[in-house]
């Protein structure tokens, strides 16, 4: 296996859309069988900082100069059933009326530990920072807590009560990073939340304006303020308000799909804009030749090579 030295500089470069020293590798997360078979054993432990620090060693032999970590054990609960392969929007919902709302306890951050962040400091490798998930984003855990065929009907029969829904969930959102940035090994923040279909937003332009982007703009500026880039990483058609995710002063967007847009014409429409992580459709990776995929990615390489971002 090759190995490099993480630096995380280079990744900062690609956020800036400036030109790095070396090609930069990103996912927004992977899983343990590989992070295994890359460490070479199973993961010992089952603490936030055992799985932080078997993550980020599999993530530096793997070449990356960060590594994925969750801020804390915080998140929504639901009435989510497990699932092997997939799950209904509509599974789980416990936010149906005025009446559950009022009967909802809302989780606080504050109230779970984000002390591995900290803790990890002297097992992560010289150069690497580490890249803080969500747990769901705004939208995402709007539709879960209320589903989406219930989420649509209450936009029109009671929007009040959606506001106040999205309000208590962006609100809570925000401690979480803020807690999450106090620590100086977070490097940069996702900002994940799928908008999307293959087609379309889940909500109206005009909706998501009025609903989730302003959350988001939040997000932004408060990781901006701590001196972090931030990206918004969301699957789906989002061509109607990529100017505004531009705007909200979004540093990257992760996550493209060829049967949307493809990420060679992504990065000719946006590059200059915003910065594009990941992109090889993961259906391509996953179906193609690996000689194909090879190809594929040396030139993207070679496309964004002396141009950034």
């Amino acid at each position: 296996m090759i190995t490099r030295e993480p630096d995380f500089g280079n990744m900062l470069k690609v956020m800036r859309r400036e030109v790095p020293d070396r090609p930069v590798l990103f996912e927004l997360f992977m899983n343990y069988p590989l992070y295994e078979l890359v460490v070479g054993h199973k993961l010992e432990g089952d603490t936030a900082l055992d799985r932080s620090r078997f993550v980020a060693e599999a993530f530096a032999k793997m070449g990356y100069d960060y590594a994925h970590v969750v801020g804390s054990s915080f998140g929504f609960p639901t009435g989510h059933h497990p699932h092997l392969q997939t799950s209904s929007l509509n599974d789980g919902s416990v936010i149906v009326d005025r009446e559950s709302y009022e009967k909802y306890v809302w989780p606080d951050p504050e109230d779970t530990s984000f002390d591995h962040l900290r803790e990890i400091r002297p097992y992560l490798p010289d150069g690497m920072k580490l890249m803080v998930l969500g747990p769901g984003g705004v939208l995402e855990n709007a539709i879960s807590l209320m589903g989406y065929d219930r989420l649509c009907y209450l936009l029109s029969d009671d929007p009040e009560l959606v506001h106040l829904v999205f309000d208590q969930i962006g609100s809570r959102l925000l401690s979480y990073y803020r807690l999450a940035l106090q620590h100086d090994t977070v490097g940069l923040i996702s900002a994940n939340d799928d908008w999307g279909f293959n087609t379309q937003t889940f909500l109206s332009p005009a909706q998501m304006r009025e609903y989730v982007l302003p959350w988001h703009a939040k997000i932004v500026e408060l990781s901006h303020k701590h001196g972090r880039p931030v990206f918004l990483h969301s699957c789906g058609q989002l061509i109607t308000v990529m100017d505004d995710v531009i705007a909200m002063g979004f540093d990257a967007k992760h996550s493209f799909e060829d049967v949307i847009l493809p990420i060679e014409e992504a990065y000719e429409k946006w590059h200059s804009r915003i910065a594009l992580l990941g992109g090889l459709d993961m259906n391509f990776v996953c179906t193609r030749p690996p000689e194909e995929v090879y190809a594929r990615a040396r030139g993207m390489l070679e496309r964004s090579e002396t141009r950034g971002g």
